[in-house]
C-alpha cells in the first residue's frame, strides 16, 4: 500500500520552545520581561527628555525622538509574543496574527535602517558643512526625511510580505523562533522559495546594506573633516557627537546583515533566533543608555530635569 500523501492550509503556527530546559523558561520570561520594561521605560524618558528641554530642539534630537518610539514599536511587536510563549503550554499564533507581527516586524526594522542613514546625514551636515547646517535641515526638511523613512519602509513590508504570504503552507507548521520573521516563516512554505530567497537578498542590499554604506561614506568624510579640526577640543565635542551613534549602527547593522544577506542553506535556525534577541530586544534596550551615557547634552538635560523636579 503506497503512501498518500495529504495537503492542508496552515492555520496556525507553532513556536518552539526558547530552551529545551523546562526550568529555564521563568527565568528567560523574568530576564525579558525586565529588558523590555527597561527599554520602554529609557526610550519614554528620552523622548520627555528631548520634548521639555529647549536645548535639544535640533534635527539630531528629532530625529532621536523618532528612532526612540521606533524602538517601543519595533520590540512591542516581538517581545510579549516571546513572554506569552514562555508561560503558555501552547505556543501558538493564528496565521493572521503571524502575518500582521510579520508586516510590523519588518516594516520597523527597515525604518531603523532609514532613520540611521538620515541620522549619518544630519551628522555630515553639522561636522563637515557647519555654516549651512541651519539652511539645510530646517524643519521642513527634517519631517519630510523623517515621513520618507517611516512611508518606504511600511511600502517596502508590504511588498515583501504580499510576496511572502502568497506562498503555499500546507505544513509543518511548527517555527523554530519566538516571533514570525520572513526567513523562518519561508522555511514552512511547501514549495521551491529560491525566488522568494532572492527577492529578500534584493530588499537588504537596497534597505541595509546600500544605508550602511551610505553611513560608512558619511562617516569617513566626517573623520577626515574632524581630523583637520582645530583646536583639539573642537575634534573630541565633534567626534562625542557621533560616538553614540556609532556604536546604535555596528549593533544594529551588524546583526541584521548577518540575519538577512546570507543563504537560508547556510543558517541556523537556533543561531538565527540568538542573532534575533540581539536586534529586538538587546539593541532597543541599549539605544537609551547609549544615548544618554554617551551623550553630555542628554546628560545635562536629565540632570536639568531632576533638579526641577526637586525644587
Amino acid at each position: 500500500m503506497g503512501l498518500i500523501k495529504v495537503n492542508f492550509t496552515v492555520t496556525e503556527f507553532v513556536f518552539l520552545e526558547l530552551s529545551s530546559e523546562p526550568n529555564m523558561q521563568l527565568i528567560l520570561f523574568i530576564i525579558f520581561l525586565f529588558f523590555y520594561l527597561l527599554m520602554v521605560a529609557g526610550n519614554i524618558i528620552i523622548i520627555i527628555i528631548i520634548q521639555i528641554e529647549p536645548r535639544l530642539q535640533t534635527p539630531m534630537y528629532f530625529f532621536l525622538t523618532n528612532l526612540s518610539f521606533l524602538d517601543i514599536c519595533y520590540t512591542s511587536t516581538n517581545v510579549p509574543q516571546m513572554l506569552s510563549n514562555t508561560v503558555r503550554k501552547r505556543k501558538t499564533i493564528p496565521f493572521s496574527s503571524c502575518a500582521t507581527q510579520m508586516y510590523f516586524s519588518l516594516s520597523f526594522g527597515m525604518i531603523e535602517c532609514v532613520l540611521l542613514v538620515v541620522l549619518a546625514y544630519d551628522r555630515y551636515i553639522a561636522i563637515c558643512h557647519p555654516l549651512h547646517y541651519t539652511l539645510i535641515m530646517d524643519k521642513s526638511t527634517c519631517v519630510q526625511l523623517a515621513a520618507i523613512s517611516w512611508s518606504s519602509s511600511f511600502l517596502s513590508s508590504m511588498v515583501i510580505n504580499v510576496l511572502t504570504l502568497s506562498l503555499p503552507y500546507c505544513g509543518p507548521n511548527i517555527q523554530n523562533h519566538f516571533f514570525c520573521e520572513v526567513p523562518s516563516v519561508l522555511r514552512l512554505a511547501c514549495t521551491d522559495t529560491s525566488l522568494m530567497e532572492l527577492v529578500v537578498f534584493i530588499f537588504s542590499i537596497i534597505i541595509v546594506f546600500v544605508p550602511f554604506l551610505l553611513i560608512v561614506v558619511s562617516y569617513a568624510q566626517i573623520l577626515q573633516s574632524v581630523l583637520s579640526m582645530r583646536p583639539a577640543s573642537g575634534r573630541y565635542k565633534a567626534l562625542s557627537s557621533c560616538a553614540s551613534h556609532l556604536t546604535v549602527v555596528a549593533l544594529f547593522y551588524g546583526t541584521a546583515i548577518f540575519m538577512y544577506m546570507r543563504p537560508q542553506s547556510k543558517s541556523s535556525q537556533a543561531g538565527d533566533k540568538i542573532i534575533a534577541v540581539f536586534y529586538t530586544v538587546i539593541t532597543p534596550m541599549f539605544n537609551p543608555l547609549i544615548y544618554s551615557l554617551r551623550n553630555q547634552d542628554v546628560k545635562g538635560a536629565l540632570r536639568r530635569a531632576i533638579a526641577r523636579q526637586r525644587t
